[in-house]
C-alpha cells in the first residue's frame, strides 16, 4: 500500500481565492459556480511527493503502483531515508522494474535530499522561482512536476502549469479556442486570475473531470 501524504492546511484563503476568480472573468467565473467550493489539498513532503513523481513518470496507474509497491517494499513498505535509497545499489532498484533511467534520477533526488536542498521548511520560505530552480536540479524533474510540489505540496496560490495538457485541453474547451494554447496565451487567458492562478487551475482540473465523466456516462 502507498503510503498516506499527511494533509497541511492551505495556506491562503481558499473563498477569498474563490471570490477573485468569479469575478476574474465570466469563463472562469461560470466554471466556480458550477464546481462549487475550491478545496485544493495541500499534502506532503518535497522529498517524499518527488520520489513518488519519478516512480510514477511514463506509466499507467496500474503498473506504476506494482512498482511503487515494489519499491516501498524493499524498505520495508515505507518510503526510504535518503541516506537508505543512496546505499542501495542500482542492481537492487532495477530488480523491482525500474529503468536504469528512472534508478538515476531517484539518486540524484536522495543527493539532493541527503544535502538539504529539499527540507520543507527550506523551500516554504524561498520564493516560487527560486523553489523551481531547486527542485528541477534534481535530475529527471522538470517543470510541470515542479508546478505541481509548489501547488499541491508547498501550496502556492499563484501556480499556473503552462506544460499541463490537460489544462491546455480545458482552456481550449472552456474559452473555445480554435486550437490549444500555447504558454504566452495561457498567460495572457489566466492573467486576471492573479494572484489564484493556483484555483483557476484547479478549477479547470474539476471541470474536466466533469466533462469527462458526463462523456463516460
Amino acid at each position: 500500500m502507498a503510503p498516506t501524504l499527511r494533509r497541511r492546511r492551505l495556506p491562503y484563503d481558499p473563498e477569498a481565492a474563490r471570490q477573485h476568480l468569479l469575478a476574474a472573468d465570466p469563463v472562469i467565473g461560470e466554471i466556480v459556480r458550477r464546481v462549487g467550493a475550491y478545496r485544493l489539498e495541500v499534502r506532503g513532503q518535497p522529498y517524499q511527493s518527488l520520489l513518488r513523481a519519478i516512480l510514477y513518470q511514463q506509466l499507467a496507474g496500474a503498473a506504476a503502483s506494482a512498482i511503487e509497491r515494489r519499491f516501498l517494499n524493499l524498505y520495508g513498505g515505507r518510503v526510504p531515508e535518503p541516506e537508505e535509497l543512496l546505499a542501495t545499489s542500482p542492481e537492487g532498484l532495477r530488480s523491482v522494474g525500474l529503468s536504469r533511467q528512472k534508478a538515476s534520477y531517484l539518486r540524484s533526488l536522495a543527493e539532493h535530499a541527503a544535502a538539504g536542498q529539499l527540507e520543507l521548511r527550506r523551500l516554504s520560505r524561498a520564493s516560487d522561482d527560486k523553489v523551481l530552480e531547486i527542485v528541477t536540479a534534481v535530475k529527471g524533474i522538470g517543470r510541470w512536476t515542479a508546478d505541481t510540489l509548489l501547488m499541491f505540496c508547498l501550496g502556492r496560490p499563484d501556480v499556473l502549469p503552462v506544460g499541463d495538457l490537460f489544462i491546455q485541453r480545458m482552456m481550449k474547451e472552456a474559452y473555445r479556442l480554435d486550437s490549444l494554447p500555447d504558454p504566452a496565451t495561457m498567460l495572457q487567458i489566466a492573467e486576471p486570475w492573479r494572484p489564484y492562478r493556483s484555483a483557476g487551475t484547479w478549477y479547470l482540473w474539476r471541470h474536466g473531470e466533469v466533462i469527462t465523466a458526463d462523456v463516460t456516462l
